[in-house]
């Protein structure tokens, strides 16, 4: 229904543009992209089943490493077939509710792979600073307690931005996203009215999620080194440092993408639109597609199980 020849209230389809400035290219960009999704999909299934077929592997820092992989799965699976489907076959109309549903689904997940960083760090911050009673802290019960609290707070989170823009946001400059998926800001960009409550909420979930994980993150990691530098053997250093430099590796890549593609969205007027949402695209499907690779190749015991199923 329109309200003025320049709004539009309460818009039932949107459209997604793709990459701004680089549509007669999109067809060739969405064959690495349809190659990264193959990959992550095929590494994280096949490490959620070494995970859950080998007992030995049941102990806490692989139970979060299977919470990873499926974390991996679902935020992948929310942007690649939208996008892909927009690259390839043109399908650049989406339903309003169901662009809510993906953002909700996407930033969910990204919430949830942050609280995931934090528990593996607490994990690995117990094993090495308290090796004796790891087993006793750790227990599965409280692993399982700490994943559902995990994902109620990512949820818990992401949802009044959801609600913020349903209840607030009635007037549309225009239906169409100059993005390749449906993002918060993306979003409310398109909004008529005022949106400085969007836009704080926006901020207050990414500052609360980045500031709390990553200063707590931090804190576990420089206790981890302190420890390790105090022990007297050589070796027994070194094998900390291995066990931990995998971890230290994921959480690295994660957050400097995610900070980068964050502060560009905001305040990088000056960099060309191209450039930001093919990067913030990318940003999110290298979880997926390195994680796997990464713990695959760097721990030993989930390399050799998977070295014995295809050796069969």
């Amino acid at each position: 229904m329109l309200i003025s020849n320049s709004t539009v209230f309460m818009p039932s389809v949107l459209t997604l543009v793709g990459i701004p400035g680089l549509e007669s290219v999109q067809c060739w960009i969405g064959i690495p992209f349809f190659a990264m999704y193959l990959i992550a999909m095929i590494g994280n299934f096949l490490l959620l089943a070494v995970i859950q077929s080998e007992r030995s592997l049941h102990e806490p820092m692989y139970i979060f490493l299977a919470m990873l992989g499926t974390t991996d799965i679902g935020l992948a699976t929310s942007i690649i077939p939208k996008m892909l489907g927009v690259f390839w076959f043109h399908m650049s109309e989406i339903y309003f509710d169901s662009c809510l549903l993906q953002m909700w689904f996407i930033h969910t997940f990204q919430v949830i792979e942050s609280g995931i960083l934090l528990a593996m760090a607490f994990d690995r911050y117990i094993a090495i600073c308290y090796p004796l009673r790891h087993a006793t802290i750790l227990t599965f019960q409280l692993v399982i307690q700490i994943g559902t609290a995990v994902t109620l707070r990512a949820a818990a989170l992401v949802t009044p931005c959801i609600i913020l823009i349903k209840s607030r946001l009635k007037f549309y400059h225009t239906t169409i996203i100059s993005h390749s998926y449906c993002e918060h800001m993306a979003i409310v960009k398109l909004a008529a009215g005022n949106i400085w409550i969007n836009k704080i909420s926006g901020l207050f979930v990414a500052f609360t999620v980045a500031g709390f994980d990553i200063i707590f993150i931090s804190l576990s990691y420089i206790q981890i080194l302190t420890t390790v530098l105090r022990l007297p053997q050589k070796e027994a250093r070194f094998k900390a440092f291995d066990t931990c430099i995998t971890h230290v590796c994921v959480f690295l890549q994660f957050y400097l993408l995610a900070f980068f593609s964050f502060f560009t969205h905001r305040f990088g007027s000056h960099i060309p639109p191209y450039i930001h949402i093919l990067f913030s695209s990318v940003y999110l499907l290298v979880p997926p597609f390195l994680n796997p690779l990464v713990y695959g190749l760097k721990t030993k015991q989930i390399c050799s199980h998977v070295v014995k199923i295809f050796s069969v």
